[in-house]
């Protein structure tokens, strides 16, 4: 796993899970606006969460992945699966990118401070990121 989402991971494991939620929503505005000339049709729709959402990984000539988010900002929560992947994976190798544990969320205790229908869509976001990388890695 990047060194990024490590850290970000044992600092949501380490926290009270009264202050959890709040720090959840802090990544809510870390996804950056989607880049000029990209459109939602760009994109693949993850039905798993509850809200439109939209993602896209790219595997760059130097190995490394970027990735593009879409989420309405009335989707906080969802938002927020995407701002931990995006600060968490920026400059990540596709080796590191594959090697992001299936249940990352509930490494992070988000199991215990948010439903488990939302869970299940964070962990699609990641399942969806990491094919799209495995298939352009080959």
């Amino acid at each position: 796993m990047p060194t990024k989402l490590a850290e970000i991971v044992e600092e949501f494991a380490a926290a009270p899970r009264d202050v959890v939620l709040e720090m959840l929503l802090e990544y809510a505005d870390v996804i950056p606006p989607l880049p000029a000339g990209t459109e939602r049709n760009d994109l693949e729709q993850v039905p798993e969460c509850q809200t439109a959402f939209f993602l896209r990984a790219d595997v760059n000539p130097d190995g490394t992945v970027s990735t593009v988010f879409d989420c309405p900002p009335e989707a906080p929560t969802t938002r927020a699966f995407a701002g931990i992947l995006a600060e968490g994976l920026a400059g990540a190798s596709v080796s590191e990118v594959l090697a992001v544990p299936g249940d990352l969320y509930q490494r992070m205790g988000l199991a215990q401070a948010i439903s488990p229908l939302r869970v299940r869509g964070g962990t699609a976001i990641l399942a969806r990121l990491q094919r799209q990388v495995r298939e352009q890695a080959g």
